[in-house]
């Protein structure tokens, strides 16, 4: 991988807004209410980066009571949650401002629903730096841990896979930008660096770091 690279595509929860531990502790609360009590460190374990239809599939499996009608009703409670609390993550608008700086295009790519983005980035404002340039897993043939969503965004981007680095804070979705075969750094902001380790090519800790680590001139 030569850098700095053509193209950055980031996750959107937990790498550029700061919303994990919300919707997760919103998801533990009502799993712990329908039999599924569990700290919220495993919840986060066994949900970040995934899909919430894949969230009930497994609370299900381990115990908890999940009607037909759970998706309806999850989504509001983390909607409300996240517009009350959700902000960016520390020194992501400075990593923008660098790759705006240098042409670099960027594009987010999440296994969330675009309306839940729309909230999120329009909260912390920073929607309009991402206006046209967000992905949904859930609008693909298959969400993370498949490629599709990044290989998406890059192909309209016009930019090859292997010149793009991935910014990812989940599994999930470091593998996903391994299997599209775009250089991933692991974001361990809020994730355990073992659960990255495997997948990404390099991890960071702290968002301020990312440029010298793109090797912009700061």
């Amino acid at each position: 991988m030569n850098f700095p690279p053509k193209m950055v595509l980031f996750d959107c929860d937990g790498v550029v807004v700061d919303s994990e531990r919300v919707t997760n502790q919103v998801l533990r609360d009502d799993l712990a209410a329908r039999g599924l009590d569990l700290p919220l460190d495993e919840i986060m374990h066994l949900f970040v980066g995934g899909v919430m239809a894949g969230v009930a599939v497994e609370a299900h499996k381990r115990g908890a009571t999940i009607p037909d009608d759970w998706l309806e009703t999850i989504y509001p409670k983390i909607y409300t949650a996240l517009e009350h609390t959700v902000t960016t993550i520390p020194h992501i608008e400075a990593v923008l401002d660098a790759l705006d700086a240098a042409n670099i295009p960027y594009a987010i790519g999440s296994n969330g629903r675009l309306e839940k983005m729309d909230l999120t980035l329009g909260r912390t404002g920073l929607l309009a730096r991402f206006k046209n340039r967000m992905y949904s897993g859930q609008d693909c043939a298959a969400p993370k841990p498949a490629p599709d969503v990044y290989l998406k965004a890059a192909s309209d981007a016009g930019v090859d896979p292997g010149d793009c680095v991935v910014i990812e804070d989940s599994a999930n979705g470091a593998r996903a930008g391994l299997a599209a075969n775009m250089y991933t750094f692991g974001f361990t902001h809020d994730t355990n660096p073992d659960a990255l380790a495997p997948y990404c090519d390099a991890l960071f800790d702290d968002m301020a770091k990312l440029p010298k680590l793109l090797g912009l001139d700061l």
